[in-house]
Order: structure tokens, then C-alpha cells, then sequence
């Protein structure tokens, strides 16, 4: 990376949108690289280096350790956006233990899941709330809408310590194709606070999720995520599309 990068970002923020996407990929893993070896690897200087570094510290997902140099956080979870993901998987992935205490799993009716859904708004469903944990902290509050015909054979499955896609696809035969997602910051009341064991100044993203099996809506999921446990990542580069930015 040099000063004739084509793009017309800060070069500090170059390299954090590269970081970003290393950590996101797995090519960076535990110990996090030194300033000179990120200076040799990005060939900037030693001040855009730790201004990257800096912001990735203030998010929380490297941490620093006198006379031992730096770490990645491993108490945050990383996902790429644009892609279908899990958060059995998620958690798994990063050596936790992944539990969930079901809240409930039923027969319901819900207008706005069902209008996403493609269906009437009195239509019966397939409603699974689960409060999701890594390890021993809570990670985020889930709540799927399924259509009756699929969330039906589910009914009786224990939900602790399994993943609702495996589930779906063993039962039903149905494997998602696609997702459309929304995340949006929100500020908890106090009994998400209490629930999700909150500190006081931490805030939720919410992510919307509708789920796609071909050309059939078969998931409408709302997640309600600590937002200092879980990290969203995005890179774009225009020889993946075949574009160039434009000014926004």
C-alpha cells in the first residue's frame, strides 16, 4: 500500500479497512502484528500504523499488553457483512461454549412477521425466541419467525445447544439461498439491560434478517446484539465488482 493508492481515503483508514477484513478472515489470529512489522507490511509510516491500531483498540478488539506485546480480543465476535452466517457458528468457531436458553418455542401470530414474510397478516407461524450465550455471558436476544409447514417439524427440537439451520435443513430439506439484512444501533430499556447483563453505557445492534430458500421467504429473524461483543466487518475493493467508486 502506498501514498498512489487509487483510493481518496486517509491512508490510516486503509490500512484499518485491511486489518479489519485480516482479523475478519482469520489471517490474523491471537497475536496481533507489531508497529515496525505493519509499517514493513503496509509500507507507511510508523504514525499511520498506530493511528489504525489506535481506533481498533478503542473499538475494543485488540488489546495491549505491557512487555507483551498485542492481542486480538477474543471476547469480541467478528463477522463479515454480506454473508450467511451463524451464530452457533460464530461462537463455536472462537473455541466458546455455545448454549441457549430457549424462551419460547410455538405456534404464533405476528402481522409484521408475516407481512415479510409474503403472508397473511392473521397467518399462524413458527415463533423461537432464544437468549444466546458464548460461554457464560449472554450474547444476544433472538427471535425467528418460521412459515407453519416448515417451523412445524421443530416444535420438539431442544434448542440448547443446536443450530436452527441444521435443524431446518435435516428436518424440512430446506437450505437458505440468500439473506437480506438491516442492522441499526438501539439503546436497550432496562429489562433488556437486566436480561443481556448490559453494562450501563452499552448499547444493542439490532439485525433484521429475512431468510431466503430460492424465491420463497422461509425466515424472519430479529437479533438483538451486544454491541461491545460483536463486531461487523466490511471491505469493498472495485476489482472484486469491476467498478469504481463513485462520489457519494
Amino acid at each position: 500500500m502506498t501514498t498512489e493508492d487509487a483510493s481518496s481515503r486517509p491512508l490510516w483508514q486503509q490500512v484499518l479497512d485491511d486489518l479489519e477484513r485480516r482479523i475478519a478472515s482469520g489471517d490474523i489470529v491471537d497475536r496481533f502484528p507489531t508497529d515496525r512489522e505493519l509499517t514493513e507490511h503496509y509500507g507507511v509510516s510508523r504514525h499511520t500504523v498506530r493511528e489504525a491500531v489506535r481506533r481498533l483498540r478503542t473499538r475494543g478488539l485488540v488489546d495491549r499488553y505491557r512487555g507483551r506485546g498485542s492481542f486480538l480480543n477474543d471476547a469480541r465476535l467478528t463477522q463479515p457483512l454480506g454473508g450467511l452466517y451463524s451464530l452457533f457458528q460464530a461462537v463455536e468457531e472462537r473455541g466458546l461454549e455455545q448454549r441457549s436458553e430457549v424462551i419460547a418455542l410455538e405456534r404464533s401470530r405476528d402481522a409484521d412477521a408475516a407481512g415479510r414474510l409474503g403472508l397473511p397478516p392473521r397467518a399462524e407461524m413458527v415463533h423461537l425466541q432464544r437468549i444466546r450465550f458464548a460461554g457464560s455471558d449472554p450474547l444476544a436476544l433472538d427471535s425467528v419467525w418460521l412459515p407453519v409447514d416448515l417451523g412445524r417439524h421443530l416444535l420438539e427440537v431442544d434448542f440448547r445447544r443446536t443450530a436452527l439451520y441444521d435443524e431446518l435443513r435435516e428436518r424440512t430439506g430446506t437450505t437458505l439461498s440468500a439473506v437480506d439484512e438491516t442492522l441499526e444501533p438501539v439503546l436497550p430499556d432496562a429489562d433488556l439491560r437486566e436480561l443481556l447483563h448490559l453494562d450501563a453505557d452499552e448499547a444493542l445492534l439490532r439485525v433484521r434478517r429475512l431468510g431466503w430458500a430460492g424465491d420463497r421467504a422461509v425466515e424472519c429473524r430479529v437479533t438483538l446484539i451486544r454491541g461491545q461483543r460483536f463486531l461487523y466487518t466490511s471491505s469493498w475493493r472495485a476489482d472484486d465488482q469491476g467498478a469504481t467508486a463513485q462520489d457519494g
